[in-house]
């Protein structure tokens, strides 16, 4: 998939939260319905098949609740994308990462073998299942980890037994940490922690440039890898390394620098860069220190100041706005306006935007913020994580087009308001700047409502408590224990109508904008004719 990541340090964050965000954009010509649901105990399979590879797979027992954004079409699988378990830990699957062929020559990709003949017959050879990619990875580590390392690990462990047919890149974060995992061929990978006072851009390239093999081989203080991964790298040659520098650089050993990674993957990072950091460096003409088409941008760096989520959703909708390859813009040429790949594409599926934060409590601590659609023309709303169900105005997308699910309708949205970009976008921004300050109140009057739970009780109930925080009715319980089952049961109430309330507000405000966009673009047919009927 044609993705967008970013991911913010908990020191470089507006409020102290973990941020990891990414887009995930459909492949060229095609648009992927996208739903967000929460997955319980009792519906995550033990033993799972993949639709793509055919790997078969035993899972763990007692599997976490988690939210999911899958596919609304389940004829490639399930597609996770991006969620938060109940112990507060977020993944985000995956960024589709590059390669060179010396990597795949000496860890070739465990892609699915068909069968060939007919079974029973000479010459008969079975089907070869293939390994694990992003149809599968949500699913098959989110229920199962408690810390952002442990999703390393786990994922880490799968890779190397059953291999991936792709380069992926893949986010976890928990209140402490973020922590970025990179394939590296069939079988192996690297994994780099966040430091906590920087942002790193991911533009569907290998991004970690810089890496320390000793600690990743050793501490795993900040590094992680495959166990082999030194002798992997001796035995192929694959340190490019002038006399031994230090720190080893992956981006040179395992990733790309074609020519179609400086129209589509290097001005991607350049412009949220550009943005988060406009004045540390010249960024624009012949002086400047990075051009969009440079190699060397860096995978992490300090912001000049804090990053807010409205950042976060303004670099994930960019499309260059104030440099000449806007193609809505004034600026350059059709030429310029057109070199580059926007990061707000048109066949974009999803946003989702994973906040940890540290000064809540345990049982609202997550907020998960969605967006379906082009990013350009729609809006960011948050929702709790740590519910039973989600709102169906986001759960309940269909493959039918229509206007009462937030998919579709964003869908149409985008499409009125491209072919009338000027004259609606007036109207797109104040429904953004409107439905994002809806959404910070709701969040906050939901935290009002959790602080007078938590006073009204002398425990503090997290989300350990019963199944989905519900009393359990079979295992004898202490006191205690029932009063904080309850107390997180109530909690998980106060939430679910909080995001009911915000999707409610949402389509209405959504339908609002429909219906204005829909009058512009209708009033801007070439059919038009300006002089009245008689």
């Amino acid at each position: 998939m044609a993705c967008t990541t970013i991911l913010v340090g908990k020191n470089a964050s507006y409020d102290g939260s973990t941020i990891i965000a990414r887009n995930e954009d459909s492949a060229n010509g095609e648009f992927c319905p996208k739903r967000f649901i929460v997955v319980k105990p009792e519906e995550q399979p033990r033993r799972y098949r993949s639709v793509l590879s055919h790997v078969q797979i035993d899972l763990p027992e007692e599997p976490l609740q988690y939210t999911a954004v899958p596919n609304a079409d389940l004829k490639e699988g399930i597609w996770g994308e991006a969620g938060v378990n109940e112990a507060n830990v977020a993944m985000s699957a995956t960024e589709t990462l590059t390669t060179n062929e010396r990597v795949l020559g000496a860890d070739p990709f465990v892609e699915l073998a068909p069968a060939k003949g007919r079974e029973g017959e000479d010459g008969y050879e079975p089907e070869v299942p293939g390994g694990i990619g992003e149809e599968d990875f949500l699913t098959l580590v989110l229920p199962y980890i408690r810390t952002a390392r442990e999703g390393v690990e786990r994922l880490g462990a799968l890779l190397e037994e059953f291999g991936t047919y792709e380069m992926n890149g893949v986010a976890f974060s928990d209140v402490d940490e973020i922590w970025w995992l990179e394939t590296v061929g069939g079988h192996h990978w690297i994994a780099k922690r966040v430091p906590d006072e920087a942002y790193v851009t991911m533009p569907n390239q290998l991004g970690i440039d810089e890496f320390d093999l000793e600690d990743a081989l050793g501490d795993q203080e900040e590094h992680m890898c495959s166990a082999d991964l030194g002798e992997f790298i001796a035995r192929n040659h694959l340190d490019l390394s002038v006399e031994n520098a230090t720190p080893f650089n992956p981006r040179d050993a395992f990733g790309s620098h074609s020519d179609s990674d400086h129209v589509y993957n290097t001005p991607r990072a350049w412009y949220m860069q550009r943005f988060l950091n406009p004045y540390d460096e010249q960024w624009d003409g012949p002086d400047a220190v990075h051009q969009p088409t440079s190699d060397d941008i860096p995978w992490a760096r300090q912001p000049e100041r804090k990053i807010t989520i409205e950042d976060v959703k303004y670099v994930l909708s960019s499309h260059y706005q104030g440099t000449p390859y806007d193609p809505y813009g004034k600026l350059g040429d059709q030429r310029t306006r057109h070199m580059f790949r926007p990061i707000g594409i048109n066949r974009q599926s999803q946003l989702a935007v994973m906040q940890i934060r540290p000064y809540r409590p345990q049982v609202s601590r997550a907020v998960q913020w969605m967006a379906y659609g082009s990013n350009p023309f729609n809006t960011l709303v948050p929702f709790f994580p740590n519910v039973n169900a989600t709102p169906k105005y986001l759960e309940d997308t269909t493959t039918r087009v229509t206007s009462e699910n937030f998919y579709w309708e964003n869908r149409i949205i985008a499409a009125l308001c491209d072919a009338s970009f000027a004259d609606t976008a007036n109207a797109v921004e104040r429904y953004q700047e409107k439905t994002g300050a809806m959404g910070h109140r709701m969040v906050a009057a939901a935290d009002e409502q959790i602080d007078r739970l938590c006073e009204d009780s002398a425990f503090e109930f997290d989300t350990e408590s019963g199944a989905n925080g519900e009393i359990d009715d079979v295992q004898p319980m202490e006191p205690d224990e029932i009063i904080k089952a309850t107390r997180n049961a109530e909690a998980r109430e106060i939430l679910a109508a909080a995001n009911r309330t915000m999707a409610d507000q949402l389509k209405e405000e959504t339908d609002k904008l429909l219906d204005s966009v829909l009058y512009t673009a209708s009033m801007n047919m070439k059919n038009g004719f300006h002089m009245s009927d008689f």
